[in-house]
């Protein structure tokens, strides 16, 4: 098991304010979208089209509203984030969640977009 290094991570939302996640086909779970920058974010929303309406970052030594963004996401069908999804590789870090923290870390592999 690994752990997250940044001291950071940035989410998108969308235009209602909820946090962007991304759902595998035929899978009843899905995954937050973060990143270890305001870079990766904005790079992630430029190659993949996407319009997410805002960046939010929250501090990982935050815990209060670390616990409480994790609370709020099992709320929905989402159990882990996707830390820095390449969009063209689809490499991306999934940290799961573990009570109302986050747990193990693991190398995910998606099906890597195709150019048009």
């Amino acid at each position: 098991m690994t752990s997250i290094a940044p001291t950071e991570l940035y989410f998108l939302l969308d235009a209602a304010g909820a946090i962007i996640a991304y759902q595998e086909k035929e899978q009843s779970w899905a995954g937050a979208l973060a990143f270890s920058t305001e870079e990766l974010a904005r790079n992630f929303m430029r190659v993949s089209r996407l319009e997410a309406a805002e960046i939010v970052a929250i501090e990982r030594q935050d815990r209060a509203n670390l616990q409480a963004l994790v609370t709020t996401l099992k709320q929905r069908p989402i159990r882990y984030l996707l830390l820095d999804l390449d969009y063209q590789t689809g490499v991306c870090q999934q940290v799961d969640f573990e009570g109302d923290g986050l747990g193990a870390v693991r190398v995910r592999q998606f099906v890597p977009a195709h150019s048009h």
